[in-house]
């Protein structure tokens, strides 16, 4: 007994001062034994207490660093992983339309199908093309005013959670009023539906034109070069090789969405922050060029299978704005892809400042 109470490290400052006044005590011959008996609870209950507040101290430190670490300023490595995930996408979609372009698949693709089409069918895709330019003729139009017009700008600029839910709103409700009307032919109240559910989209992405001329006018041409090569390597592929991306794409539009949303409450400064920003955008034009490639083959799909004589006609407008299927349309993907290639240009090309 006397050899464990002189071992003072064991049990503290404290626990081993009472110890050795136990000793004394007992070499004195001063303490019998019921007093060193309660002595010895004493120095056990104490050195209990000590290691139980140790444990829970390291407890705290563990907790206080994994706040601190999701907090921290950013290394910028979520940055630089979305900017290798969109270089090796890009190496593979040109790979893709390398060897579907050489024509080295076993099936046949679209643009080998589009040689026994009925004429209707070629007529159902140059329709839709039309309303798709047409479209984005009207969202440049309708931003230009925008940017124009202080009041609307001073709205849109706006960061409050009022503000989004309102343009959200907006894009959303014009977007299914053009959907749900039946489609004829010539101009009439569906095609103004659309042409505003456009000029909605367009005053909505106005306040990026404060960003300058040449930088919009790269980020176009940049978003011209992917819906075109995205759209070579659709038309090359065998009719239905991307028809089967449904819900992986629904599944990573839900991912992306809800990155979005955590991003507008975390600085892109923060390690979480960034992780979110940057899965956000450069997970969001992975998807949306994915979209694309899905979009373009159903709009194929369904000009080839609708019937010629059906109680509802083909509509044109349908194919590009379905809001409550799989797809996004090719509409809503180029502008979420020119969207976020103007933020990247605008952060230097991917390099935060």
């Amino acid at each position: 007994m006397l050899s464990v109470m002189r071992q003072p490290i064991l049990c503290g400052q404290s626990s081993g001062r009472l110890g050795q006044s136990v000793v004394r005590q007992w070499t004195a011959g001063k303490v019998n034994n019921t007093s060193v008996q309660t002595m010895m609870k004493r120095l056990i209950g104490d050195t209990r207490t000590r290691v139980h507040s140790h444990a829970t101290r390291r407890m705290e430190v563990k907790r206080q660093t994994l706040k601190e670490r999701l907090m921290a300023p950013t290394s910028g490595l979520p940055f630089n992983i979305g900017q290798g995930v969109v270089a090796g996408s890009a190496l593979f979609g040109l790979g893709a339309l390398c060897y579907y372009g050489l024509g080295l698949s076993n099936s046949a693709g679209i643009y080998e199908r589009s040689m026994v089409w009925d004429q209707y069918v070629r007529d159902r895709i140059h329709t839709t093309y039309a309303y798709f330019g047409s479209g984005l003729g009207i969202t440049a139009a309708a931003a230009v005013g925008a940017l124009r017009s202080p009041a609307m700008m001073r709205m849109m600029s706006k960061n409050s959670m009022m503000s989004l839910l309102l343009t959200m709103g907006a894009m959303i409700g014009t977007g299914v009023i053009a959907q749900s009307i039946p489609y004829k032919e010539g101009f009439g109240t569906k095609q103004m539906a659309w042409a505003l559910h456009c000029g909605v989209v367009g005053a909505v992405i106005a306040p990026l034109c404060l960003l300058g001329g040449p930088l919009i006018l790269r980020a176009a041409c940049y978003t011209a070069g992917i819906v075109g090569s995205l759209s070579a390597v659709a038309a090359c592929a065998p009719s239905d090789k991307f028809l089967t991306m449904g819900g992986p794409l629904a599944i990573g539009l839900g991912v992306v969405f809800a990155a979005s949303m955590g991003s507008m409450f975390l600085p892109p400064t923060t390690a979480l922050g960034a992780g979110l920003f940057s899965l956000s955008l450069y997970g969001g034009l992975v998807l949306f060029s994915a979209f694309l490639l899905y979009d373009t083959q159903r709009i194929v799909r369904k000009a080839e299978t609708h019937p010629v004589y059906a109680d509802r006609p083909f509509d044109p407008i349908n194919a590009l704005v379905i809001l409550f299927d799989l797809s996004i349309s090719i509409y809503l993907d180029v502008i979420n892809i020119f969207v976020r290639l103007v933020t990247i240009l605008s952060m230097g090309g991917g390099r935060r400042k």
